[in-house]
């Protein structure tokens, strides 16, 4: 344990940052999932609402620093071209 008081306010703050992260990861996971089985039901209607929903989150991640503007387009542009072959 850390005896200097600023390092002592860093350790609290990293804490709430890394459950905040840790939070906002498990939320872009499930929403990913939840829009994955939808690709494979081929239910494109509830597909596109996911797919909505999974994107928004991703930005939102994105400006909380959570994850690299990069990493979200890229799992914003894998969902676009899943959703686009679909039948």
């Amino acid at each position: 344990m850390a005896n200097i008081k600023q390092q002592k306010k860093r350790i609290r703050t990293n804490e709430i940052a890394r459950r905040r992260n840790q939070a906002i990861r498990s939320r872009l996971r499930t929403e990913t999932r939840k829009f994955n089985e939808l690709v494979a039901a081929e239910d494109k209607a509830g597909a596109e609402a996911q797919m909505r929903v999974a994107a928004r989150l991703y930005d939102k991640a994105v400006t909380k620093g959570t994850i690299h503007r990069n990493n979200a387009a890229n799992k914003k542009s894998n969902m676009a071209a899943r959703f686009n072959q679909m039948a």
